[in-house]
């Protein structure tokens, strides 16, 4: 069972990486990164942090019994090739925004390659305070990967239930989360390309107080991110198609936020008004 001492490679350390690294490293874990093609943004990160430069992915994947994948929902299956083909056999641990179908894949690869698997799902902000992050875990060695997330940002939530639940958990959550901000952004921006945006927000306040400043938070807390929910649409359509489901939803979304996707990291959200001329192309 995986715990305090354990070496354990985070690949990679973005803005979500980094509470995660955080929760290993305050577990007492020896957390190893990968530095070989990042930014001075994520090296600056992983110091702040209290991660360990392990060198190349190569290296780094020899030198660590356990792995834990946290990237954009695009590069999962992708790394997870990259760690199989290194011969990595400890424990991998894909937390990333994909479809249950898809970390099933995922799982499929670093399985061939001789290492265990488990699946997993993390839902609330990227923190540095416990009590508001979950990482959901799932697949019968999801027990072994709890202890290294004692202390620290992330709690561990384990699902007696296969590969793919925790992945479920996230696309879930996400869908409405996500999905219903992405709707919201949009009526916006179709009330003010018809000019009723002032009575439509007269008549929220009456029947649904919360909604103006949800539709407001919709951008604001959004747009900087955007770019990384166009991948997360886009397994959350393929994790509801898989089901049976309607995936144009999503699919939609997936374009809102692409829309939004050239307001990659502004330091200053924009207003509505400003975002609505990027989703309404006429």
């Amino acid at each position: 069972m995986a715990g305090a001492n354990e070496t354990v490679a985070l690949l990679h350390p973005g803005e979500m990486g980094a509470t995660v690294g955080a929760t290993l490293v305050a577990g007492g874990a020896r957390v190893l990164w990968a530095s070989e093609g990042r930014s001075a943004a994520t090296q600056a990160r992983a110091r702040e942090i209290g991660l360990q430069n392990g060198g190349p992915l190569a290296a780094v994947v020899h030198a660590s019994r356990v792995i834990v994948s946290v990237v954009p929902p695009h590069g999962a299956l992708p790394l997870a090739r990259s760690v199989a083909a290194l011969g990595f056999r400890g424990l991998y641990v894909d937390g990333n925004a994909v479809a249950p179908d898809t970390s099933r894949e995922i799982g499929r690869v670093v399985e061939a390659a001789g290492a265990r698997f488990v699946d997993g799902g993390i839902i609330g902000p990227a923190t540095k305070k416990r009590g508001t992050t979950r990482l959901y875990l799932s697949g019968p060695f999801a027990p072994e990967v709890a202890p290294l997330f004692a202390a620290g940002p992330v709690d561990a939530v384990v699902l007696d239930r296969p590969n793919g639940a925790a992945s479920a958990v996230k696309m879930g959550y996400a869908g409405w989360t996500k999905g219903s901000q992405a709707l919201l952004a949009a009526i916006r921006a179709f009330a003010l390309a018809e000019g009723v945006e002032d009575a439509l927000l007269d008549e929220w306040k009456i029947s649904i107080p919360e909604i103006p400043a949800r539709s407001e938070r919709a951008v604001s807390d959004n747009a900087r991110k955007a770019w990384r929910f166009v991948g997360e649409m886009e397994e959350i359509a393929r994790a509801l198609a898989d089901v049976g489901l309607p995936s144009a939803f999503h699919e939609g979304a997936r374009e809102i936020f692409e829309r939004l996707a050239e307001y990659k990291d502004t330091p200053t959200p924009p207003p509505v008004h400003e975002a609505a001329k990027k989703l309404l192309r006429r």
